[in-house]
């Protein structure tokens, strides 16, 4: 897609003038938390709704010196209280996305999966990381980096159709999707290349859509042509991975953190599976990350305004 071989600031840009996407800011009780919002109501990208304790919210924005009193505010007395609130102001479409604060993320993610915040569609919720880094010519979405821990096949075969759809929301007609395991042949002792073969083989059989999938490759072959050609390997997706999909979730953080920490990456993070983009921010993000993480929220929102659809794939099942 056009847009995924420009920076994200040049992404960024793009969208000014645009209405900004009316965000709730979950329980932004930390110097961190209120300015990642800020940067991103100051961008353009988003229009906060501050869901939280207000004298608490008020402490920390004098402390940091931060002016919210143009933003929203919907009180709330404890974390919990916070993200039930927020999710259901999103299940009830007042707001059009959901950011977490300084609260732990599972209670974050708690009440987005409850039924009654009317969030969830039929598949589980992952998490998508879009990658640029400076070495490399294509952006990359990682997944699941965060969220799930060991995934079977069945839960792999959603993480990888989330990561499809914010590639087709990014605007890649036909994303290519590597299915990563330590080599590039099936084997009975390495569960993930067993796994990776069940998902290629998945989507033959239309129970993943929308991508050109393959599997078992290993990272090497996924992103370098010359190197599956020594190999031997021949396949559509050799070289030209969109989406890397990890074996499990060590091996997706390691891989996303190697290239943020160690690389240079500019990075932006979304959990996918729910109505609305779901931002998850870590205490260790730049706020380059989380700013990037809204801009990437809003694209996906776009997205699915102008195509429904996009967040219903119909598969054969």
């Amino acid at each position: 897609m056009a847009e995924m071989k420009i920076a994200f600031e040049e992404m960024l840009a793009r969208r000014k003038g645009a209405t900004p996407l009316p965000t709730a800011i979950v329980h932004p009780c930390s110097e961190d938390a209120l300015a990642g919002a800020a940067d991103a109501a100051h961008a353009g990208l988003i229009d906060p709704v501050l869901v939280g304790p207000e004298e608490q919210i008020a402490e920390v924005a004098a402390k940091a010196k931060l002016d919210v009193s143009s933003y929203k505010m919907v009180a709330t007395t404890d974390p919990l209280e916070s993200a039930a609130v927020a999710a259901n102001l999103a299940g009830g479409g007042k707001v059009g996305a959901l950011m977490k604060g300084s609260l732990h993320t599972d209670q974050y993610m708690h009440a987005i999966v409850q039924r009654e915040s009317r969030l969830r569609t039929n598949r589980l919720l992952s998490h998508c990381f879009l990658i640029a880094a400076p070495a490399y010519s294509r952006r990359i979405i990682i997944s699941d980096a965060a969220v799930n821990i060991a995934p079977d096949v069945d839960q792999k075969r959603d993480i990888v159709q989330n990561a499809i759809i914010l590639a087709r929301a990014l605007g890649i007609a036909e994303p290519k999707v590597a299915i990563l395991a330590a080599v590039e042949t099936m084997n009975s002792k390495m569960p993930a290349t067993m796994d990776a073969a069940a998902l290629a083989k998945m989507a033959d059989r239309k129970q993943i859509v929308g991508a050109i999938v393959d599997g078992p490759l290993d990272l090497d072959i996924a992103v370098d042509e010359e190197a599956a050609r020594v190999k031997g390997v021949e396949s559509p997706v050799a070289g030209k991975a969109d989406i890397l999909i990890a074996p499990n979730i060590e091996a997706g953080n390691m891989m996303y953190k190697e290239l943020a920490f160690m690389a240079g990456a500019q990075v932006a993070g979304l959990v996918m599976g729910a109505r609305v983009p779901v931002i998850l921010t870590s205490r260790a993000d730049t706020p380059q990350a989380r700013l990037f993480s809204c801009g990437l929220a809003v694209l996906l929102s776009e997205a699915v305004a102008k195509d429904p659809s996009l967040l219903h794939p119909v598969t054969s099942e």
